[in-house]
């Protein structure tokens, strides 16, 4: 079974191209979606054990949490201590119950794939990308995003540059969905030899 690391910056369209696996057969796991479900599992007593009152009726409350670590880069380290481990232990499932099934070719989508050592669990990279400029608009776009937030995250991933050296695949989503589902479908054929579910 071939593992495919999936990552980019924020912006880069690194969820649209998740699911372009995900809709062409391939089986994806998705750190963040994995973050939701722990957070109303097994980090919740975790976190509200370090970050008291982040908990609500059994859930992490993002917000109450974020309004407590953003700008405070111990707070950070203490969550990620919480939340990686969890999340990485619900990966080494998710690739044990493929590995048994026999599925040829898993996609492991990790945002800090670089910045957190994934690579050695993976045997090949994917970097999303786009042109800054796109990149700066998708995220600006989003609800409660400010320009002074975009920048404090930018300064604490690898950058795009480095990441695009570092992968065997690029795709750019600067080109639309429709270019980026014919690359994601040209990467699934170079690593199974076979054509991708619903490949055109």
């Amino acid at each position: 079974m071939i593992v495919l690391g999936l990552t980019g910056s924020i912006g880069m369209g690194k969820s649209t191209t998740a699911k372009l696996f995900a809709d062409a057969g391939i089986p994806v796991h998705d750190s963040d979606e994995a973050v939701h479900r722990l957070y109303s599992g097994a980090a919740a007593p975790l976190v509200e054990a370090v970050f008291p009152g982040t908990v609500k009726e059994g859930v992490v409350d993002r917000t109450e949490l974020a309004s407590r670590i953003v700008g405070n880069p111990q707070a950070i380290v203490r969550l990620e201590k919480i939340v990686h481990p969890l999340v990485r232990a619900d990966a080494d499932a998710f690739l044990r119950h493929h590995r048994a099934a026999r599925q040829p070719l898993v996609v492991l989508d990790i945002p800090l794939l670089f910045e957190t050592s994934g690579t050695d669990r993976v045997d090949k990279v994917v970097v999303v990308t786009a042109p800054a400029e796109i990149q700066r608009e998708r995220v600006l776009s989003r609800p409660g995003m400010t320009p002074e937030k975009f920048e404090t995250m930018l300064a604490r991933q690898t950058p795009d540059a480095e990441k695009r050296r570092r992968a065997d695949f690029v795709i750019d989503t600067g080109n639309g969905v429709e270019a980026a589902r014919q690359a994601v479908h040209s990467i699934i054929g170079n690593l199974t030899g076979k054509a991708a579910d619903g490949a055109h």
